[in-house]
């Protein structure tokens, strides 16, 4: 496993986590829980005159408002509304009485799912069960924080449920003392607690009495659906806010005698500052400093338009140590791999050498470029020094790591760092990266006043930490009946997740990181390479490469190239068997009941033709941790621009909570796949995107897309998330549809060049 950051000492004792749930109240203490709670865990929520702290992910103020506590990064995907959605509906609490508050850093709120998908290697896989508790102890002792991977639903939905059955236990205890009638007997709906007769009590009222009762030895949750605040569109408690403009995010703070800074860091890789003009910014109304550090240097002012006028009459020089990045480069980079040594098989299943030898094969390569984030809000940070501490307000994926970041590069102990998490103006796992925070504290002590660091577009690109760009090499041989017999998947690709986690939580430096992870073969840079249809004999192998560009994390992570790979052979296949692409895929999903319904359900509602020639009409399918999807959609090329005219996508992601946020994430992941086909990558050249205005990208705009059909197929089995889900999909869609359409097989992402 990784080597460990900052952390709290490993004589502390993990907990499970059913078992993070505290009750509070100055006369009756914190401890409430199930089981031995460790007092370092308890939860270090501030609370008002009229607020009392339930458990760790609920206050309840005297007026009968339900704060609900949400450790996860709203970045647009509607979690600061499902979570409290979950808790409402198990407390019975009035919807228009809620409100969300960020959480603080707290081993309470640790994403052990997260953390044991990204941390597991092949001896923790060896070790079992021991081995995901031993991670998960690693993640809540390190209070690992994070949003991302799908995993906030999956990962936080007990845990929710719990503490509003928790809180509706207490609440129902200490009304019926009030009432001298037994506590079974009472209930809370819509915010009001009742005896089943004629007695009501607002919540409020008893709060902090009720934290004077103990729980009982099984936890009793509601029966029943009347009443119920799951499954249904509430409103999103994030949405007024953001419609008025009182919604507040990192570029939005202001502090008494904050100042303002822009950032220049230099090309990609391993550049250092060698020189600047200091005093041509001198003219520049508002200029105040001009803050250097060895790999970057700020220009500081009264307001932004000064701090960027400035930095660029400084026009900073930086000195590469390398060679740059290019995309000849990274093309080579991805070809070599395939004759290096460092490939390894990560899946397989049956034997395929003597399936292949001797047979007739289809062998075909795809590849992938880099795929830019491109978030609206570029990274942003405001930061406060002080005497007895600092203070951040940034959005972050991983605010523990964020934090212990900032207070290394400031020689402050964790515990003097405040950090005030807020919503990012979209991420797709950019915020998973914490730079900006660590340079506006920098800047912010140099200035010895409030400063607030905004990237510009241009910086955002830059030093963007792109998705992996992929090659692929993939053969396979049909049977007589048209199945697959074998499949063969050569993948050449960095492990974006794997520097990921080198820069937030070992502090490596972006270059130092990418060159870390270069001789490293691991499932999670071919994760959605294993086909979910039925192959008697399947191999994935992975050859590691070093391109010199450091990745991040995306939305949807490597399944963005491996369903483009698996989707996109496996139309081709189909093709070559003489079958309609539906029914080739059908056949080999007797074994995936839950795809198979999802592709016939889309290929139904979008009025599917079998794929003909001139029809325009593509299809793909993919799965990921629990949730199941299909698509079908109607391309066409008008000279060199995509026009996709019909989406139709049926998802199977469980019983979902909020059924048209759910709507909104696939839709959001549709629209972010269709960028990632049409061009959201640049090309590199001397270490530098030749292009970073967002216009030159061959985004899609709203004149390329037609109607969007969204189905969610009714489900029984536990809610997944599906904010990844729908990402890696249309890629391999509009890429089937395209050779419906033209005849050629388009095998290269971007499907299309820039403007």
């Amino acid at each position: 496993m990784a080597r460990l950051p900052r952390k709290q000492s490993d004589k502390k004792k993990g907990i499970d986590r059913r078992t993070l749930l505290v009750g509070g109240g100055a006369a009756a203490g914190l401890l409430v829980a199930w089981g031995v709670w460790p007092r370092s865990y308890q939860p270090n929520l501030n609370a008002g005159p009229d607020e009392t702290i339930v458990n760790a992910f609920l206050k309840i103020d005297r007026s009968g408002q339900i704060i609900v506590i949400v450790p996860q990064a709203e970045m647009g995907q509607g979690v600061t509304t499902v979570l409290p959605q979950i808790l409402a509906d198990e407390l019975g609490a009035d919807w228009r009485t809620v409100a969300v508050q960020g959480a603080p850093v707290s081993p309470l709120y640790a994403n052990t799912l997260l953390a044991r998908q990204w941390l597991a290697s092949d001896w923790t896989r060896l070790l079992g069960g021991a081995g995901d508790w031993a991670i998960g102890q690693y993640a809540t002792r390190s209070a690992l924080m994070l949003t991302g991977g799908g995993t906030s639903i999956p990962m936080f939905h007990d845990a929710y449920r719990d503490a509003g059955a928790a809180a509706r236990v207490l609440l129902c205890k200490a009304a019926a003392a009030r009432w001298d009638i037994p506590w079974e007997s009472c209930d809370i709906s819509d915010g009001l607690i009742s005896d089943g007769a004629d007695r009501r009590m607002k919540i409020g009222d008893v709060a902090g009495e009720a934290m004077a009762f103990a729980l009982p030895d099984i936890l009793p949750y509601r029966q029943g659906q009347d009443g119920r605040l799951a499954g249904q569109d509430l409103p999103r408690l994030d949405t007024p806010s953001k419609i008025d403009g009182s919604h507040n995010f990192a570029a939005d703070i202001r502090l008494p005698d904050m100042v303002y800074a822009s950032i220049r860091q230099g090309p990609i890789g391993d550049a250092v500052l060698a020189g600047l003009d200091e005093r041509a910014p001198a003219g520049v109304t508002g200029f105040l400093k001009l803050v250097r550090q060895e790999r970057w240097v700020a220009a500081v002012a009264s307001n932004t338009w000064a701090a960027n006028k400035a930095l660029d009459l400084a026009d900073p020089v930086f000195t590469l140590r390398g060679a740059p990045v290019s995309s000849a480069g990274i093309d080579e980079a991805l070809e070599a791999a395939f004759s290096g040594s460092g490939g390894r098989r990560l899946y397989a299943q049956g034997d395929l050498l003597p399936v292949f030898e001797g047979a007739t094969i289809l062998a075909s390569e795809y590849q992938v470029d880099a795929g830019l984030h491109l978030a609206p809000e570029p990274m942003c940070a405001t930061a406060r020094i002080t005497d007895d501490g600092a203070e951040i307000w940034m959005a972050t994926q991983a605010p523990g790591l964020a934090r212990d970041a900032i207070a290394d590069a400031l020689g402050l102990s964790a515990a003097a760092v405040t950090l005030y998490p807020l919503h990012a103006g979209g991420s797709f796992g950019r915020r998973m990266d914490w730079d900006a925070g660590v340079q506006a504290a920098l800047i912010a002590r140099d200035m010895g006043r409030p400063v607030q660091l905004q990237w510009s577009r241009l910086e955002d690109v830059v030093q963007d930490r792109p998705s992996a760009p992929a090659h692929a090499r993939m053969a396979a041989k049909l049977g007589r009946n048209g199945a697959i017999e074998g499949w063969l998947a050569k993948v050449a690709t960095p492990c974006a997740l794997t520097q990921t986690w080198a820069r937030i939580a070992d502090g490596r430096l972006a270059h130092e990181a990418a060159a870390d992870a270069a001789d490293k073969a691991t499932r999670l840079a071919v994760a959605g390479m294993a086909p979910p249809y039925a192959i008697p004999h399947m191999a994935v192998d992975h050859y590691p490469a070093d391109v010199g560009l450091p990745l991040g994390f995306a939305r949807g992570n490597a399944h963005l190239h491996g369903a483009f790979f698996t989707e996109s052979f496996v139309d081709e296949l189909a093709h070559l068997a003489n079958m309609e692409a539906m029914s080739f895929r059908i056949q080999m999903l007797g074994g995936n009941p839950r795809l198979a319904h999802c592709l016939s359900t889309a290929a139904a509602m979008g009025g599917w033709q079998g794929g003909v020639p001139g029809s325009g009409q593509g299809i793909a399918t993919h799965m990921m941790d629990g949730a199941y999807a299909a698509v079908m959609v109607e391309a066409a090329m008008d000279g060199n621009r995509l026009s996709v005219s019909q989406i139709v996508a049926a998802v199977d992601a469980g019983d979902q909570i909020h059924p048209d946020i759910a709507r909104q994430q696939i839709e959001g992941g549709l629209i972010y796949g269709l960028a990632y086909a049409m061009g959201a990558s640049v090309p590199y050249e001397r270490g530098l995107p030749t292009r970073a205005i967002l216009g030159r990208m061959n985004l899609p705009r709203l004149a390329d897309i037609g109607e969007v059909t969204i189905e969610l197929i009714r489900s029984t089995a536990d809610p997944a998330d599906v904010g990844d889900l729908a990402a890696p999909i249309m890629a391999p869609a509009i890429a089937n549809a395209l050779h419906t359409w033209t005849g050629q097989r388009l095998r290269s992402l971007p499907l299309v060049g820039a403007a």
